[in-house]
């Protein structure tokens, strides 16, 4: 038997009133806050994409600044190297002979990553460059 209370009420009926007045307020409460999330959760996506877009562009720039940097280092090496030549050159009397021209393929040829050539000396004192050994 239920307990009366001084409003008629028994107290089982006044938990399920309250529980259905509860789950009316969570849900007019979610109704408001869910649309805001929503908003604020994208808002907060965008700025992230924002971010990593700017890094990567960062990235890039620095990227681009560090290739420039390598070339000019590498054009002011060939530069080196042809002074070093023209002095050779001038060294040898303004002429370049066979033996000079020998001795720079075969440094060259040492630059390379080459396992086996074998010079084969010809009337002109050059290699013949097409008889390679392809492994």
């Amino acid at each position: 038997m239920a307990t009366k209370t001084s409003s008629n009420m028994s107290i089982p009926s006044k938990g399920i009133m309250w529980t259905i007045i509860i789950g009316a307020a969570v849900i007019a409460v979610l109704m408001f806050v869910m649309p805001v999330y929503r908003v604020w959760s994208q808002e907060m996506k965008g700025k992230a994409e924002f971010a990593q877009a700017e890094q990567n562009r960062k990235i890039k720039i620095e990227e681009a600044k560090a290739n420039l940097e390598a070339e000019k280092l590498n054009a002011q090496a060939e530069i080196e190297r042809a002074k070093g030549a023209a002095e050779a050159i001038k060294i040898e009397n303004g002429q370049l002979t066979t033996t000079y021209i020998q001795y720079l393929w075969v440094r060259q040829q040492a630059n390379n990553n080459i396992e086996k050539i074998v010079y084969v000396p010809t009337e002109a004192s050059m290699p013949i460059l097409e008889a390679k050994n392809n492994r």
